[in-house]
């Protein structure tokens, strides 16, 4: 266990996302036995003239101008800073040496504001634990010199446009420097491995507290009249991720199913032909705390992902959530669901969907409820944070043996 030790957080979120955070969770639980300093990225001036109505600009601005304090402690042992600073907007850049000198410009304005928090907070020998930062985090190892530098991979990013462009470059770079790679998916430690033989996969956190059968009394009244078996996924419905095709075939296929589908939809789908589909219920979007109770009315829980680079290293953490209600679930098979082979039915084409639908149905049991229960609940942020830990422990057990110094030692 990494225990007393003073560790610096930098993510592509903010902390005040309104959205579940891998990296805020983990934040949390790093600030269990360790102090915690979670940076927020900087204002860029693009983003400052563009959303100067947005309430979290506004904060920011704030925070510029002196109006407000930059460094907040949030809750014990964990504190978070808004750099009163400005970076330049060089997304856009074509030429790679013009973006080169942009970004370490940012860098060096960004890794001023970390180190007057670590000389105000009085952190040493800080752990620095990048989530993905990799722009405005490439410089900070030379800049702030921590004792050891993790760079987290939970998204394959460079499979999105605006990441691309200069991310193909800069992030082999920073993994190559990097002391240690962490990711959540074993095809993104695989992609890793590539470039840091000391990449490690630590698999993914989820908190399922509220995802439990024994708290869930009541049906959703929008649920009540909607026709077993129900075919249920939950989340984001977007084309970039979802395989439309899919869906319709199972409808098509299978009057006999309801098909419900739950969350916010991209304007394809709000155009599809499943909206005239009588056996086809789209609820609309619905909160977090919402969502077990509809969960729970499934009968079989889908993931009809669309197979891309977007989504083929993805974790998708709906699976625990629908595991830990002990649901069948049949999803598209891909490198990152591996993980659940043994307790989930994983299909390739639309007409294998089917097929696993039909047995998720006929071969559920409460013995295999129970199995996935127990299974779902084993991905805690506290287990995979220790991963987490484990994977730093090595590190800096080699870095030790070699200058002859006891594991755990901060010199």
């Amino acid at each position: 266990m990494i225990k007393g030790r003073d560790i610096i957080v930098t993510s592509l979120q903010p902390w005040d996302i309104e959205i579940g955070s891998n990296c805020k969770n983990i934040a949390l639980e790093f600030a269990r036995d360790n102090r915690v300093l979670y940076v927020n990225s900087p204002l860029d001036r693009a983003t400052l003239l563009r959303g100067r109505k947005d309430p979290r600009v506004r904060k920011r601005m704030d925070v510029l101008k002196g109006r407000t304090d930059d460094l907040v402690q949030v809750r014990d042992n964990l504190w978070t800073i808004n750099p009163r600073t400005l970076l330049e907007s060089i997304s856009r850049i074509p030429w790679n040496w013009l973006f080169d000198l942009g970004n370490k410009i940012n860098n060096r304005r960004f890794a001023r504001q970390i180190q007057s928090a670590i000389d105000r907070l009085g952190f040493t020998n800080p752990i620095l634990f990048n989530d993905s930062n990799m722009f405005r985090g490439f410089y900070l190892k030379e800049m702030i010199r921590p004792a050891l530098d993790v760079y987290y991979s939970r998204d394959n990013l460079l499979a999105i446009d605006f990441w691309k462009r200069h991310g193909k470059r800069i992030e082999p770079a920073l993994m190559r420097k990097s002391d240690l790679v962490v990711s959540n998916s074993t095809y993104l430690a695989n992609l890793a491995s590539q470039y840091n033989p000391g990449s490690r996969y630590v698999g993914q956190g989820c908190d399922l507290s509220i995802y439990d059968r024994r708290t869930i009394s009541t049906v959703p009244s929008d649920m009540a009249s909607i026709p077993s078996p129900v075919i249920g996924y939950t989340g984001a419905l977007f084309t970039l991720r979802l395989d439309l095709g899919i869906i319709r075939y199972l409808a098509l296929e299978n009057p006999q199913w309801s098909i419900v589908l739950i969350g916010p939809e991209d304007k394809a789908f709000r155009e599809s032909d499943l909206h005239t589909m009588k056996n086809v219920y789209f609820l609309g979007n619905k909160s977090p705390e919402q969502l077990p109770e509809y969960v729970n009315c499934f009968n079989v829980a889908i993931n009809p992902q669309k197979l891309n680079e977007l989504t083929i290293g993805n974790y998708p953490r709906k699976i625990d959530e629908y595991l830990a209600l002990g649901k069948p679930v049949v999803a598209l098979k891909t490198d990152a669901m591996s993980v659940f082979a043994g307790h989930t039915y994983l299909a390739t084409t639309r007409e294998e969907f089917v097929d696993c639908i039909k047995r998720a149905i006929d071969e559920n049991t409460p013995e295999r409820e129970k199995l996935r229960e127990v299974f779902a609940r084993d991905h805690s942020w506290e287990n995979n944070v220790k991963e987490i830990y484990r994977a730093m422990e090595v590190v800096m057990g080699n870095r030790h043996t070699m200058h002859g110094l006891p594991v755990g030692s901060s010199k």
